[in-house]
């Protein structure tokens, strides 16, 4: 059985994604938002489907949203049983938007209440390692229930600090990307203990259906690269990498 560990299912239509997802024994979905719309978008499709589960939070490329009434929301959308985690939440310097220090800012306050809510982290950083891990490292007693960094794309010394902090990763179609080769050294070495699957759909759909939608579906093209990666067997990911998602989100 696989899991695919972070996916936005808001943009198609989720009877067929969850539908399809099964047919390549793909048995659970975690659905992460962005702000207020996706959030209940996703709790909502989690309602849905037994296989779907979902996590809440703003993207740091929403920052600017972040008010004492998401919080609220946030708090309320938390007492169902289909959120797992509080995400996904971080640093994103690749994009204009909101300031660095406003993401740094809405990061910690999210950190704050993962905390509070007794929830894991699903974090998301892009071209902000440094800055991200910094605010980690310094704020490491909020983050007692664990989490993943989502999509990695660092390298070897950025996943030892991760682990030291004890997070996990979740890794998706760009390590299967021929020209990912620091990525694919750095999860050659990264214990499988670490490692959840993901696709990040419908962006970075892996080889060999690079370009196209990605879908949930694809995650077992992601398990054939790891494997192979890691001289392992399908299999050996497979299960894992299932256990791992049920050990930090708690499905």
């Amino acid at each position: 059985m696989f899991v695919d560990a972070h996916a936005h299912l808001y943009d198609g239509d989720p009877k067929d994604i969850v539908k399809s997802a099964c047919e390549r024994n793909v048995q659970k979905i975690i659905c992460a938002s962005s702000d207020v719309e996706t959030m209940k978008k996703a709790v909502d499709i989690a309602n849905q489907f037994e296989q779907v589960f979902a996590t809440i939070g703003v993207h740091p490329q929403d920052a600017d949203c972040f008010d004492e009434n998401v919080i609220k929301l946030i708090k309320q959308l938390v007492k169902n049983s289909k959120v797992v985690a509080i995400g996904e939440i971080g640093l994103d310097y690749h994009f204009d938007g909101p300031s660095h220090d406003k993401q740094k800012e809405v990061f910690i306050e999210q950190l704050k209440l993962a905390y509070e809510l007794k929830k894991p982290v699903q974090i998301h950083i892009r071209d902000a390692m440094e800055d991200a891990l910094q605010i980690l490292e310094q704020k490491k007693e909020l983050l007692r229930f664990g989490g993943v960094v989502h999509c990695f794309g660092g390298s070897k010394m950025d996943a030892e600090r991760i682990m030291r902090l004890g997070l996990d990763f979740t890794i998706g179609g760009v390590c299967t990307f021929k020209n990912a080769k620091s990525l694919q050294e750095v999860v050659a070495w990264l214990p499988l203990e670490h490692i959840m699957l993901e696709t990040d759909s419908p962006y970075l759909a892996p080889e060999p259906v690079r370009g196209s939608v990605n879908s949930s579906k694809n995650i077992p093209y992601i398990a054939e690269k790891i494997a192979m990666l890691k001289g392992m067997t399908v299999e050996q990911v497979a299960n894992q990498t299932t256990e791992n998602v049920k050990r930090v989100f708690n499905i």
